[in-house]
């Protein structure tokens, strides 16, 4: 603040001129950084431009005003506004500061840009961390024995931490006088590069000629062992010649991804890999939109092998096989069941369940051998927001020549997903002892009949006869005796 100037500049007003030119433009020559260095004089744009384009949408070609008041009073807000929380900070307050302004100034009649709002969570890393101790080091050489049996930290002065190789107890030495707390001693995680490390363990070799630092810190590994001045040590201080021998193990943490914490996986790698609609689905498969999930690889071969599996239907002979015959009432279940939970699910901005959806889909698909057109034609679609690639490829394949963004959604019927039998629990004074399979067209003088006829109901009647049968459709049959 004590290198900007504290009196702004006189102004003949502050208002911009014909041409545009803003007020700061006209200020007095000493309104130069050091004298010299020219101020960026269109401010405005940062703050309020990125905070209206929204309405500008509603009237572009206005000459007069930024948007005509009908016209905004008509469209009003964004249906959908998505970001995450950096965006919300970066962007969200400002536009949310102008919109409340431009209607306290009456020109607008919306005091909230967006009627619904959505932050998105972060796609974390997880990061592979060594522990170090960094300051004045040497290690404690015993003449007895030849070996190293501890390693110090020089403070202050003369004072100096030792640290035994079981590191989490940490001593001091009787001559640490000019030690003034312990939390002096820099102990720290560092970050290791994803590339360097398999399994957590680290390819220690690799990471000292990367890394300059590893000359002036002991670095500890998970097994107490550990590496100081191009050398290696066991825990029991016994020097170690060949760094294959070194088990060095690193420890993993969850935080954000980001070149300074060298945890950042390129999309690039992995769609050069298993292909960007792998990418896609399996970072809606991660989890809830909302919440941060950690980016792991685990999982992702199972989302490869879903796409491979849905290829199949179409390819399943190895060419293109699609019948024109009538779908089957389960391969209808199977589509409707579908479309309905997908529907529901993009309502909820529910993505990571659409995937585990289509997942049974095709699995259901894949046991009835379909091949039907009049179901794959639709399942298609509905993947297409989700995996636009393969299902555009499979919608050309398919014969058609303007894209799959072009086709109508499928529609629900209910129809389809009515249940033509159904198993009923068969009790006796109450205690359920078997289940029996019956349309559910019957009525309840029907249901009685076949219940009563079965082999299992004359089992637990044993020639008695009911007192009462109580039937409730779609639910319970219940014996009293």
């Amino acid at each position: 603040e004590n290198e900007l100037p504290l009196v702004l500049p006189e102004v003949d007003k502050f208002l911009p001129t014909e041409d545009g030119e803003p007020p700061l433009a006209r200020a007095s020559s000493t309104w130069k950084r050091e004298g010299k260095y020219e101020y960026e004089y269109t401010t405005m744009p940062g703050w309020a431009g990125s905070s209206w384009y929204f309405l500008r949408y509603m009237d572009p070609h206005n000459e007069t005003a930024f948007a005509d008041k009908k016209l905004t009073d008509y469209w009003k807000q964004i249906d959908l506004y998505i970001g995450g929380s950096e965006h919300a900070t970066g962007h969200l307050l400002y536009v949310r500061f102008w919109t409340k302004f431009l209607n306290d100034i009456g020109v607008i009649s919306i005091d909230e840009p967006a009627k619904k709002l959505i932050n998105q969570g972060m796609i974390q890393g997880m990061s592979e961390k060594a522990l170090k101790i960094s300051g004045n080091l040497y290690t404690n050489l015993q003449p007895e024995t030849g070996k190293v049996d501890s390693y110090s930290l020089q403070l202050k002065g003369n004072s100096e931490i030792k640290i035994p190789f079981g590191y989490s107890e940490i001593l001091i030495s009787n001559d640490a006088k000019d030690l003034l707390a312990p939390t002096q001693v820099n102990i720290y995680a560092s970050n290791i590069p994803l590339e360097m490390v398999e399994k957590n363990n680290l390819d220690f070799e690799k990471y000292t000629n990367w890394s300059a630092d590893t000359k002036n810190s002991i670095i500890i590994s998970g097994s107490t062992d550990f590496y100081y001045h191009g050398k290696y040590f066991k825990s029991n201080g016994e020097q170690v010649n060949k760094p294959n021998d070194f088990m060095f193990k690193t420890f993993n943490e969850i935080e954000k991804m980001s070149k300074s914490k060298w945890n950042v996986v390129s999309p690039d790698d992995i769609c050069e890999k298993f292909g960007a609609d792998t990418l896609r689905l399996y970072e809606m498969f991660l989890g809830p939109l909302e919440q941060s999930k950690p980016w792991s690889t685990n999982g992702i071969t199972g989302v490869s092998g879903f796409l491979k599996k849905l290829w199949r239907l179409f390819y399943a002979t190895g060419e293109l096989s699609i019948s024109d015959a009538e779908p089957t009432k389960p391969e209808l279940k199977t589509l409707h069941k579908t479309i309905k939970k997908i529907t529901e699910d993009i309502e909820r901005f529910s993505f990571n369940t659409s995937v585990s959806n289509f997942m049974i889909c095709v699995n259901e698909l894949t046991d009835l051998k379909c091949n039907k057109r009049a179901i794959l034609e639709p399942l298609i679609i509905l993947v297409s927001p989700y995996a636009p690639h393969i299902a555009e490829e499979l919608w050309q394949k398919l014969g058609y020549t303007e894209s799959i963004a072009l086709a109508s959604f499928p529609l629900l019927n209910e129809l389809y997903l009515v249940e033509d039998n159904f198993n009923y629990p068969v009790s006796f004074n109450g205690k359920t002892r078997f289940n029996i399979e019956l349309p559910t067209t019957l009525t309840n003088l029907e249901i009685e009949k076949l219940v009563l006829e079965s082999e299992q109901a004359h089992k637990y009647l044993e020639g008695k006869t009911p007192k009462k049968v109580i039937v409730v459709q779609k639910k319970i049959v219940n014996i009293v005796i």
